[in-house]
């Protein structure tokens, strides 16, 4: 990578860490708000490095948590596939207001196929969940991505539906379902944007619980 775009990488990552900074949490009891930036940039034909910041805000917690997630993908098995070694570091408030730090290794495959025009990828990913005051655990989840053949605007508006499944891969099981609904689009060549609503539905211990999340996520390339 030639030192120039070593230079804007530094500088991306930099911005990334002050633009999820400023954002705002709701007001509204039973929506957040998540605030996503990533770079992206392929070390050669066959790898890309790829590092993500996320930041979430709620009810009356205000800013609650927060992950840096860095990792490699091998692209070279096929146009089809996509294989990903990551590194998640998360840091989240408990019920007393406490913030505790979880190591989070995960393995992800993500298919990738056309159906009709539709463009249609499956995420399976096997994290390690090294939790601070918690029992370890291993969870699997599944991410599977429809993105509609349409396109509208010079920004290039792509509407897109997504569902995710998540498995505890101990006595609880399946535990967690998330819905997505959202459009992603073109700001330039180099930096793509990403606004969507999420539902998820959890249970643990009998209960239940819902959150209603608007999220937005912009991605630099190199």
């Amino acid at each position: 990578m030639r030192v120039r775009n070593w230079g804007c990488f530094v500088v991306t990552v930099v911005t990334i860490v002050l633009i999820s900074e400023v954002c705002f949490a709701s007001d509204d009891g039973d929506l957040q708000y998540w605030s996503t930036a990533g770079v992206s940039f392929d070390i050669d034909k066959d790898w890309k490095f790829k590092f993500e910041e996320e930041f979430r805000f709620g009810d009356n917690a205000g800013h609650f948590y927060r992950h840096s997630d860095f990792g490699v993908v091998y692209k070279s098995f096929a146009d089809w596939i996509d294989l990903g070694f990551n590194y998640r570091q998360v840091f989240e408030k408990d019920s007393k207001g406490q913030w505790r730090q979880e190591n989070r290794p995960h393995l992800n495959v993500t298919l990738k196929s056309k159906l009709f025009g539709f463009d249609l990828s499956d995420r399976s990913r096997l994290e390690y969940r090294d939790r601070e005051i918690k029992k370890d655990i291993w969870r699997y989840r599944n991410k599977l991505t429809i993105r509609l053949p349409l396109e509208f605007t010079e920004l290039k508006l792509k509407p897109y539906l997504a569902d995710e499944v998540f498995i505890n891969l101990d006595e609880e099981g399946y535990n967690r379902n998330r819905l997505y609904g959202g459009v992603s689009f073109k700001l330039s060549k180099n930096l793509t944007g990403d606004i969507f609503y999420l539902w998820q539905s959890s249970r643990s211990g009998g209960s239940r619980k819902d959150i209603n999340v608007l999220g937005t996520a912009l991605k630099f390339y190199f």
